[in-house]
């Protein structure tokens, strides 16, 4: 369990980029969570500091100060909340002596090593990471057609045959979303992340409509890498062009969920949520 002040359960909370973390700590403070956040240099919003009352920020390298900082904070479970840019993690990382002695140790050097690697060195020092969206399950997609429109023949074709290329994709810890057009793979998503991929897919098409599908990981856990999906993704479709959106039912986020369904509606934009499949597909 979180550690406890009182009757207010309290958290250890890992801040990247985006609007995940800042929702997090809304609900936070909604529900009464005390929440020390340890937020990551150019990568986590300045917003965040009136949401919490207890912040501290270290660079992405700096895994010794991230361990002190929770022992000292009496917390013994963490979640990750939001993302860091892939390219971060190879372009700027200036590992501390406790990183570099895991990456010298990893097989390999994606993202589900690292952060899995991480994750066993908090361990050993007692400290858990747990369900990232543990304080916005309300926010994980439904099954089923979430907006007004619901997909054409062609467009369910794509997302049909989109689905089974974005699980594989996202299993081989590769990227987590492909763009689709006509049964085609436009484009697949690696570390340059989903905006650039649709726009680079656009660039491909002279035109024709895409779809955008993203999925999940092969794995039970939510303790990372979770799919976030949210307004600026459905102005980003809009500008390339993008008609449908396909996502794994209970395992994407969907950030400000009511505007985001709003503009998708507005763009005539279909977004539409499927069970996940099984990585093997």
């Amino acid at each position: 369990m979180a550690a406890t002040t009182g009757s207010a359960p309290r958290y250890g909370m890992i801040a990247g980029n985006g609007r995940f973390p800042v929702l997090a700590l809304e609900v936070a403070q909604r529900e009464g969570h005390q929440v020390v956040v340890i937020a990551i240099e150019n990568e986590a919003s300045p917003a965040i500091a009136s949401l919490t009352r207890t912040l501290h920020w270290i660079n992405i390298g700096q895994l010794s100060k991230l361990i002190d900082i929770l022992k000292r904070e009496g917390i013994t479970e963490v979640m990750m909340t939001g993302q860091v840019k892939h390219v971060s993690l190879f372009s700027d990382i200036k590992p501390d002596w406790r990183l570099l002695k895991l990456l010298t140790s990893l097989r390999e050097k994606n993202t589900a090593a690292l952060i899995g690697g991480v994750g066993g060195v908090l361990r050993q020092e007692g400290i858990e990471l747990v369900d990232s969206t543990r304080l916005l399950k309300h926010l994980l997609a439904p099954a089923g057609v979430l907006t007004k429109r619901k997909p054409d023949k062609e467009e369910s074709s794509d997302i049909q045959y989109g689905r089974r290329l974005a699980t594989a994709l996202a299993t081989a810890d590769i990227g987590q979303s492909v763009a689709i057009s006509e049964k085609a793979c436009v484009a697949a998503e690696a570390m340059e992340g989903t905006d650039a991929m649709l726009r680079r897919a656009a660039s491909l098409t002279a035109g024709r409509p895409l779809r955008l599908i993203k999925a999940s990981r092969g794995r039970s856990h939510l303790l990372f890498d979770v799919p976030v999906v949210g307004p600026t993704t459905i102005d980003i479709m809009r500008e390339t062009g993008t008609t449908a959106l396909g996502l794994d039912a209970g395992r994407t986020l969907l950030l400000d969920k009511a505007d985001m369904l709003d503009r998708a509606d507005r763009a005539g934009i279909v977004i539409v949520s499927h069970p996940p499949l099984e990585p093997n597909v």
